[in-house]
Formats: C-alpha cells, sequence, structure tokens
C-alpha cells in the first residue's frame, strides 16, 4: 500500500538514499530540504514528480516544522510516516564548546524530532495509523571516541527519545522502527558534516596536550568512506519497513546483520 512518507534531512547522503529508495518502491515521498544545505534537490531522483515531492523543512524553525506538516497534510490529506535522519557531527574537546553551540547540537539532534513529532503525531493518533523510523548509527554507546563525545551523547539520547516514543504511542496505533546501520557517522568521506568549537583557545590548550589529535580524528572522519552500497542497504532497510504490514515491523532491525530485536 502507497504511504506518504516525509524524510526530514532529505540532502544528506543517507537522506537522499532514502528519499529516492522510498519513491521507487511506490510511495509519496516529501524530502524535506533544509534551504541552506548545499546539496541541491536535483540529488533526487526525479524531483517534482508525482512521488518525490523536494519541500522547504528547516527542522530548527518551528515555523519551517509547522508550514511544510500542513501543506502536506493540505495536498495529501495525511502522513502516514516520518523518518528521522541524523544532525551534523560535532567534533572537538568537549570543554570547548561553549554553551550556546551545545544548545544548537542538541536542537539538531535531539529537539529537532521533537518539533516533527509534535507537528505529525496528533493526526496518527486521530487515524490510529502511523509510523516513526529513527536511525540510530551503531556504537554510539561506545566508550574512547576521542572528540566525538557529543555525537554520541546526543545518538544515545535520540535512541532513549525513540524507544520512549514506541511504548507511548502502542496504544494510539503508532509503530515505531528503529534502524540500527553498520556505522558511526551517516556521511560518506568529504560529505561528513562537522560542527568544530567555538573556543580556539580552548582547542589549542587541548591540542597541546594531546599533540595532532585534532587532526587524526578530522582524518578519520574523512576517511570514513561508506561504500554507496552500505549506504543503500540503511535506505532499503527504511523503504522495507515503511512497506511492510502494520505488525511485522520489528523495533529494532539491523541492515545487514542477523541481529533484529521487537519489542
Amino acid at each position: 500500500m502507497s504511504q506518504i512518507v516525509l524524510v526530514t534531512g532529505a540532502s544528506s547522503d543517507l537522506g537522499v538514499a532514502t528519499a529516492n529508495a522510498l519513491a521507487q518502491s511506490g510511495h509519496t515521498v516529501y524530502a524535506g530540504l533544509n534551504p541552506a544545505d548545499a546539496h541541491p534537490a536535483d540529488r533526487l531522483t526525479e524531483p517534482n514528480s508525482h512521488d518525490l515531492r523536494p519541500i522547504p523543512l528547516d527542522v530548527a524553525d518551528q515555523r519551517s516544522v509547522s508550514t511544510a506538516v500542513a501543506n502536506i497534510l493540505t495536498q495529501s490529506g495525511r502522513i502516514d510516516a516520518v523518518v528521522h535522519t541524523v544532525g551534523p557531527v560535532p567534533r572537538g574537546p568537549l570543554e570547548s564548546f561553549t554553551p550556546y553551540q551545545l544548545a544548537q547540537i542538541y536542537d539538531a539532534h535531539v529537539l529537532s524530532t521533537q518539533r516533527i513529532n509534535r507537528s505529525v503525531l496528533p493526526q496518527m493518533r486521530e487515524r490510529h495509523e502511523g509510523l516513526l523510523v529513527w536511525v540510530i548509527p551503531t556504537n554510539h554507546q561506545a566508550d574512547g571516541a576521542p572528540y566525538l563525545a557529543l555525537h554520541t551523547e546526543a545518538i544515545t539520547m535520540i535512541d532513549h527519545l525513540a524507544a520512549t516514543y514506541a511504548q507511548e504511542l502502542t496504544e494510539f496505533g503508532i509503530e515505531t522502527t528503529i534502524i540500527v546501520p553498520g556505522f558511526l557517522v551517516p556521511e560518506t568521506g568529504p560529505h561528513v558534516r562537522t560542527i568544530h568549537p567555538d573556543d580556539a583557545e580552548t582547542v589549542q590548550a587541548y591540542e597541546d596536550r594531546y599533540p595532532g589529535l585534532i587532526h587524526r580524528v578530522d582524518t578519520k572522519l574523512a576517511e570514513h568512506d561508506l561504500t554507496d552500497a552500505e549506504v543503500a542497504l540503511a535506505a532499503q532497510a527504511i523503504a522495507a519497513a515503511v512497506s511492510s504490514p502494520k505488525g511485522t515491523r520489528p523495533l529494532r532491525y539491523a541492515p545487514g546483520r542477523s541481529s533484529t530485536a521487537s519489542g
């Protein structure tokens, strides 16, 4: 059955692949594109077609979220599924991020999903139908990842948020699927979107104590070259979850691995 799907962050590599995979599976896809993103809509397959519709969406702006959701409901009458993608990767010593930056980071990863959910869930609850899909990168709880603590902490918070929503929405007939792809950051090579600390003096103090560590972390991220096949595998898993009949979707699914869990 064709679904009306909103994909947030559709200008990221995984977002583009997901929007295309969903459209190719026969769903009507609204691909949320932040006007400030570098990647244009022409990365989408047949943008502006009946099945794949780019839509302006800044998940950090409540007005933008409300307008996008209202436009989708006006055009299509409902939203059957939402795909929450992952925000940019903070990189640097924890102390060197200002409180304002921390607020922006948590907004990009956590508050943005709450804005979307509060906008789409009322009509899902009314219909007793709906699906929330969350992408939770693997090993996000692993210790010892230098200068990536804020990324792993934000992803861990999203994981807890997704699991809580899954429990609370059960009686409304709304399902949750958490896709756990086999990578830590959701982008490829040079396309990794990083947030650097504003406090350069503190960054330098850590660099003096740990010479070359920042460069090694940056090199690791730049070389975190996901293959097209890995990105496609995650996108196809998301499309499969959306296409699956109600009641058959697992709570967690790890593409390419036998470890699936439901609950």
